[in-house]
């Protein structure tokens, strides 16, 4: 199978129809047929394509292939075959495939629901990094039927200039403005000159070619942008187009932690101009502003986000806050709080209701009590803001006998099971995926989930254990979620250069999941991630003798020097949970300059850490370790407590480990 699986990867159809035979009856023998099919799809007739769908029935790969053969049928705009294999897909969840779907239902019902179908391709076209062939070409038949308005093909180049996408960029704009070409490629080149040169902006698409232009420049300068919009091209630019081009400026100023960010964003004059992505980075800004956030510019960025971006828990959370601040605030607030109830954090206590406190109040009750569990980083923070402390579910009803066996007789998880053995971790993955979550509609129910879960469990593979009891929704086992492999290594570890051990199980969760031989795409290795260079200079810190890079998948040694590098940090950082879980991820010297301007609370830091990953992995990190804490200890804990405050270097503390890498 791995030799097959290789040539697959060279494209050496030769040699892998020579090896197909030695597979018959393997258990993963699904696997080969399709990648002996994957690469022959483009020119084999559709016979053949049917007759792998009937061998293969019910499988991953009947439905892989299927998604692949789609992409092609709508390539080729083979409408009526792709609209009776579309029927068939029960993944459904490939952007491109939806697109085409889009397009083949406004073909065959022209005017019917031409709206809905248009604003779905927006959100799908306007989420990708680079567009494909189906979002692309549906976007071009939308817009030239008069159904997809030119501001949102220009919203799309906006959103590609903003990420350095100039494929993106050039396929919106040959949409609509396609001599716009030799503009485009002046203002990649050097903004700033382009808008030296240009003095007037009288067309739709002047403005809209200035507006392009403002942008690039924010990302390279944001206060050279926010002096030309202001100074000259701001009284020629439609409101929209300087709205979001003030939220750009805004978002870019606060990527580099600018005190400045809140006040662009306040040159906004009506959020709804703005994009979800803009309107989060105005909340970060107003959260990050001086010593105190800005709550009334928190409420008006959430309440102008779309129906999906409000209703997840960081926005619920951040609005319910300010509802809270803005009430206290108000002169209404000025009502005693119920008896027993801290006038901070709002309270479950008996007496504490939606009556008894102001409206605004109430309101934020509510939202809190919608998010409030030991699930995640906000809705550990919801409970705590509700006056109780993270604690553990209880165990659900053991898995029955019955139970257990479905699990394991069930093919797509044996299938993966055996991939991820012989080594074909991402096919093995992939299908475990499937299997518990597409391929049913709606996925396993919660009992099946929790009996795959455990079947995964018992088999060491800790990441499909963990994500696939995170699945279920009613039912909860900690066990599963949050399993301590190596459990005497780790806390003795810990514990011997004093960790605390639920830190650093949290941590080894979100770098590895517990994959023991786990390697990332920049060459971090092993349980807890380790880099070469920072795996040779800590053994050299600690004196770990006769060390090795052959070493790093040992999974002592690799405990070891994590630990080791993980109390350097936290010792650099004057203990901060937060800071050295950042630097962890990112290195030293960036959270060394994060931690700079004012001193804020550590959930307002870390929400406003600049880097996607790393502001995810801190967040999890802490709310991971809280649950540990609460296993190893068996008392509810408190995020908020290990998050603390977070501020500049104190100057009496001791000199910056400038070794550490």
């Amino acid at each position: 199978m791995l030799e097959i699986k290789q040539a697959f990867d060279r494209s050496d159809k030769a040699r892998l129809q020579a090896l197909l035979p030695q597979v018959r009856g393997h258990g993963l023998e699904p696997w080969a047929a399709y990648w002996d099919l994957r690469l022959r799809l483009w020119k084999v007739p559709a016979s053949e394509v049917q007759a792998f769908f009937s061998r293969w029935a019910g499988t991953y790969q009947e439905d892989r292939l299927r998604n692949d053969w789609l992409l092609l049928l709508g390539q080729r705009r083979e409408w009526t075959a792709f609209q009776n294999e579309l029927a068939q897909f029960r993944m459904n969840d490939d952007p491109e495939v939806r697109c085409y779907a889009l397009w083949v239902e406004h073909l065959r019902t022209p005017g019917a629901g031409s709206q809905r179908l248009a604003e779905e391709l927006r959100r799908l076209w306007h989420s990708q990094r680079e567009s494909d062939d189906g979002c692309k070409s549906a976007a071009r038949h939308f817009f030239e039927d008069k159904q997809l308005p030119a501001l949102e093909v220009w919203r799309k180049a906006r959103l590609a200039m903003e990420a350095n996408r100039p494929r993106a960029l050039r396929e919106a704009t040959d949409i609509v403005a396609p001599e716009a070409g030799t503009h485009l490629s002046q203002i990649s080149a050097d903004p700033a000159r382009f808008l030296r040169d240009k003095t007037l902006a009288l067309s739709r698409q002047r403005k809209e070619l200035v507006t392009l232009a403002l942008i690039r420049l924010a990302t390279q300068d944001p206060e050279a942008a926010a002096e030309q919009l202001g100074k000259k091209w701001g009284g020629q630019l439609t409101a929209e187009e300087r709205n979001w081009v003030w939220g750009v400026i805004g978002k870019r100023a606060a990527l580099r932690l600018d005190p400045q960010a809140a006040q662009y964003f306040a040159q906004v004059s009506r959020d709804g101009d703005l994009s979800d992505d803009l309107l989060g980075w105005k909340v970060r800004a107003a959260l990050r502003a001086g010593t105190q956030p800005q709550w009334s510019q928190v409420l008006s960025a959430t309440a102008a986000m779309s129906e999906n971006a409000a209703r997840e828990p960081t926005w619920v959370y951040w609005r319910a806050k300010a509802l809270m601040e803005t009430a206290a605030a108000a002169p209404a607030a000025a009502s005693p709080a119920p008896s027993g109830v801290h006038a901070g954090p709002l309270s479950t206590a008996p007496g504490s209701t939606a009556s008894a406190t102001p409206p605004q109040r109430a309101q934020a009750l509510v939202m809190l009590q919608s998010i409030a569990s030991m699930r995640g980083f906000y809705e550990q923070l919801a409970l705590e803001e509700l006056g109780q402390r993270i604690s553990l579910p209880g165990r659900p009803a053991p898995l029955t006998a019955a139970e257990r066996e479905s699990a394991r007789q069930n093919p797509g998880l044996q299938r993966a099971l055996q991939a991820i053995a012989i080594g074909l971790r991402s096919e093995g993955v992939r299908e475990w995926n499937y299997s518990v979550s597409l391929h049913r509609p709606g996925g396993l129910p919660e009992r099946e989930l929790l009996a795959a879960a455990q079947l995964a469990c018992e088999r060491a593979v800790w990441d499909r254990c963990i994500n696939t009891s995170e699945r279920s929704r009613g039912e909860i086992d900690i066990e599963q979620r949050f399993p301590m492999p190596l459990r005497e290594s780790v806390i003795k570890r810990s514990r011997d250069i004093g960790l605390d051990p639920a830190y650093v199980y949290g941590l080894i969760r979100q770098e590895s999941r517990f994959i023991m031989d786990a390697r990332s795409h920049v060459g971090a290795s092993g349980l807890m991630q380790i880099m070469p260079a920072t795996a040779r200079e800590t053994a050299k810190h600690i004196g770990l003798q006769g060390f090795s890079l052959s070493q790093l998948n040992d999974r002592e040694v690799n405990i070891t020097l994590g630990t080791a590098y993980l109390k350097r940090a936290l010792n650099d950082f004057g203990g901060s949970m937060a800071l050295a879980a950042a630097a962890y991820n990112a290195g030293p010297s960036r959270p060394r300059v994060w931690r700079n301007g004012p001193v804020l609370d550590g959930a307002i830091w870390a929400e406003n850490v600049p880097f996607d990953e790393t502001r995810d992995y801190v967040k999890k990190v802490l709310s991971n370790a809280t649950i540990y804490a609460a296993v190893l200890t068996g008392q509810p804990q408190s995020l908020r407590e290990r998050l603390g405050s977070i501020g500049p270097r104190e100057a009496s503390a001791p000199p910056v480990d400038s070794k550490m890498p």
